[in-house]
């Protein structure tokens, strides 16, 4: 049964390396599928690789993972061609929708091509959750930071905006994030965010923050806001998850 309030975990992680296969699905999005309340059979969770270019290994990887944990695992491909005639039909029947990294610009322009963004927002309303990492974290905000022009990174403020705040991704393991996402947040160019270091989410129900989990232990999120003299950082309690 879908979520009772719309729902997203906007992460830097969520898959972890495997023994056997690439990735093994990570405890953040086994955080995801147990918030989609499904009992008693195996959870739908549509995969989208969208922003790293619908990468045909990327999709196996998925494929594997989705094995290796007992999920219901499909996809959305939209290169080079949509690969399902009804897409509304794929995204409103899962009980999650994860959305890959890479390129956030590329992935909201594709979306806006094929009309996946509105499928988005039809899919969080009716309850299906979402989850992503990187570019599928910022995705579900107002904007965040960005390496799709460049190494050197970018505000990106079109996000599809489902909850009113930004989003600054690997946090701690990329030099040019914190500094790039406090200036754009102090200057105004995005609106108060939360950040996440690597191997850490944050949970919205509605449009509300609730908590912040992390895969590793030792890291955070952290809230970011506009000050008198600047952008203003707190900590957040971090719940780990096993």
């Amino acid at each position: 049964m879908p979520a009772d309030v719309p729902t997203i975990l906007a992460t830097s992680g969520g898959a972890v390396p495997a023994d056997r296969t690439r990735w093994s699905v990570g405890p953040l999005t086994k955080h995801a599928i147990e918030l989609s309340g499904v009992s008693g059979r195996a959870p739908r969770v549509c995969f989208l690789g969208t922003a790293y270019g619908d990468n045909p290994q990327l999709i196996r990887d998925f494929y594997d993972m989705a094995q290796e944990a007992g999920l219901h695992g499909t996809h959305l491909r939209l290169f080079t061609m949509p690969n399902v005639d009804d897409m509304r039909d794929l995204l409103l029947g899962q009980d999650v929708i994860w959305v890959w990294g890479g390129s956030v610009a590329g992935l909201l322009a594709m979306w806006r091509l094929h009309g996946v963004d509105d499928l988005m927002r039809e899919a969080w309303e009716a309850g299906v959750v979402l989850t992503g990492v990187s570019a599928g974290s910022i995705c579900w905000h107002v904007g965040g930071t960005t390496d799709s022009f460049g190494p050197e990174l970018r505000p990106i403020t079109n996000g599809l905006g489902l909850v009113p705040f930004s989003n600054g991704v690997h946090y701690d393991s990329e030099e040019q994030r914190r500094p790039l996402f406090q200036s754009l947040v102090a200057d105004g160019t995005l609106p108060t965010g939360y950040a996440t270091d690597d191997g850490v989410g944050v949970l919205y129900r509605g449009t509300e923050f609730v908590e912040a989990l992390t895969e590793k232990d030792g890291k955070a999120a952290y809230l970011v806001e506009r000050g008198p003299d600047g952008a203003v950082e707190t900590r957040l309690d971090t719940r780990l998850l096993r």
